[in-house]
């Protein structure tokens, strides 16, 4: 007896989540080269797990399997070589499609330039995230996509896109580290989730004291909310069809300062609204307005609504670690939460010597050696790292393989992979680039520490020593 079974439909992936890893100027010099290896911003750790790895378990936890992960070429080796032998997305059901977009690090290239790029590996609607955003618990991925589905569905909304209250009591850091992330006039209506007005650069320079609404905007939502307190995820849920209008709109680099605050223009002004319908507004499951009898104009369906989702800082901590600052600020959110003990392996055990101080708000990485007399407080380190004697540690991030010689003093700094500090140096409020060395004795405050100053200091020493030779030979 033979049977006519039907194969199984294709599945067809709803979502395609879309990573960007960009080179991390904002985290200079703790994301410069080490070396001849490039030090991936992506990688950079947070309550030692690398920051990517919190956005690669907020995309499993929304039931999207596919990733498009895109990175400057010089990053891939590394980044390739966490996701398949290291990261926690190695044993999970995410497919990672690594590519490379050969951006150059003093150029900033927008998000637009790179969702064109990259159009013809976008079959279908997409998520936009960045590497570096922490996301809060309370918050899932899953809430946005619903969101998004519901309102494509109803009214032919477009995007939908997050913004969030940035923590309230900010750590305290030097202005040679620079300043936090900017934080974006925006404005909503909440009763129907929809963003209104994103302010820009060039209105903040042409009228830095006051925000200018169109009478239109105000007449279509008169109950509307406005905050100056936002900052933007750089999370967004979009229809594909936002590909199609990017490639018409040449010139739109960024997506926060170009593209969205032209977008929500279209909400409220009829000629645009009219002008770019065709290619937005013909999205599934949006019906078609009505046209009055004798209309010739194109026909338009879908509000072309931008959706948004507001995340206030009381509903829990929530973080884009895209600068000193808020790197600082991202780990120390964890060391307050966290409860160290003694490792239950035997052999990483020994490494901590029993007369060595550990407070219960600090992280050790594996295989790390802390002395007898050391001191550590409020402060993450890394893997196979060196605490030597007497050294103490008070409210810093250090990375692995940093080795702290005796007695050193280390406070409020971030120290960056295979650091070497010197005995009974000292370091208050300072960053270095992976690979810096600290000599004994020296003292540094409030300073950004790069491999090319070290390496001019140490030129000059040496010429310094050579004039000193050849004037006694002359002598």
């Amino acid at each position: 007896m033979e049977f006519n079974v039907a194969p199984p439909p294709p599945v067809t992936r709803e979502f395609l989540a879309i990573v960007l890893a960009g080179f991390g100027n904002g985290l200079v010099p703790l994301s410069g080269d080490l070396g001849n290896q490039p030090c991936p911003k992506a990688l950079l750790p947070i309550s030692n797990k690398p920051m990517i790895d919190y956005v690669f378990s907020w995309i499993e936890k929304s039931g999207i399997k596919d990733v498009l992960l895109i990175c400057p070429p010089s990053h891939r080796p590394s980044i390739s070589h966490f996701i398949y032998f290291e990261s926690l997305a190695s044993s999970s059901s995410l497919r990672i499609d690594l590519q490379t977009f050969d951006d150059s690090q003093g150029l900033s290239i927008g998000t637009c330039s790179v969702l064109k790029h990259f159009s013809s590996r976008i079959k279908e609607d997409f998520v936009i995230l960045p590497c570096d955003f922490i996301p809060p618990p309370s918050l899932s991925l899953s809430k946005l996509l619903n969101k998004f589905r519901i309102e494509t569905m109803s009214d032919g909304a477009i995007v939908t896109t997050c913004w969030f209250e940035p923590p309230s009591g900010k750590t305290a850091v030097p202005e040679e580290w620079g300043t936090n992330s900017q934080v974006t006039p925006i404005v909503w209506d909440s009763s129907t989730g929809t963003l209104l007005y994103v302010d820009t650069l060039d209105n903040t320079d042409c009228n830095p004291e006051e925000l200018e609404l169109r009478m239109s905007l105000l007449c279509r939502y008169p109950r509307t909310n406005m905050s100056s307190k936002m900052q933007d995820s750089h999370v967004y849920v979009c229809k594909r069809q936002v590909l199609g209008v990017l490639q018409q709109k040449g010139d739109f680099e960024s997506l926060r300062e170009d593209f969205f605050p032209w977008l929500c223009k279209l909400q409220y002004q009829i000629t645009r609204h009219a002008k770019y319908g065709n290619v937005l507004g013909n999205l599934e499951g949006s019906e078609p307005s009505s046209p009055d009898e004798g209309h010739e104009g194109p026909l338009v369906t879908g509000s072309l609504r931008v959706g948004v989702v507001i995340h206030r800082a009381k509903d829990g901590f929530c973080i884009r670690a895209n600068d000193l600052p808020s790197y600082l600020e991202a780990n120390r959110h964890f060391v307050n939460s966290a409860s160290y003990s003694l490792p239950s392996d035997p052999q990483m055990r020994s490494l901590i010597d029993a007369r060595a101080s550990i407070s219960p708000d600090s992280i050790i990485g594996d295989f790390t050696k802390v002395d007898e007399r050391a001191s550590i407080k409020k402060s993450v380190i890394g893997k196979h790292c060196v605490v030597s004697k007497m050294a103490k540690i008070v409210g810093c991030i250090i990375l692995d393989h940093c080795v702290i010689a005796d007695g050193a003093k280390l406070e409020s700094s971030i120290l960056g992979k295979n650091t070497r500090v010197g005995s009974k140096a000292t370091l208050v409020h300072c960053v270095t680039q992976g690979g810096y060395e600290v000599k004994e004795n020296e003292s540094y405050r409030n300073e950004r520490l790069d491999i090319t100053v070290w390496e001019a200091e140490a030129d000059e020493e040496q010429e310094e020593e050579e004039e000193g030779d050849s004037d006694e030979e002359s002598s």
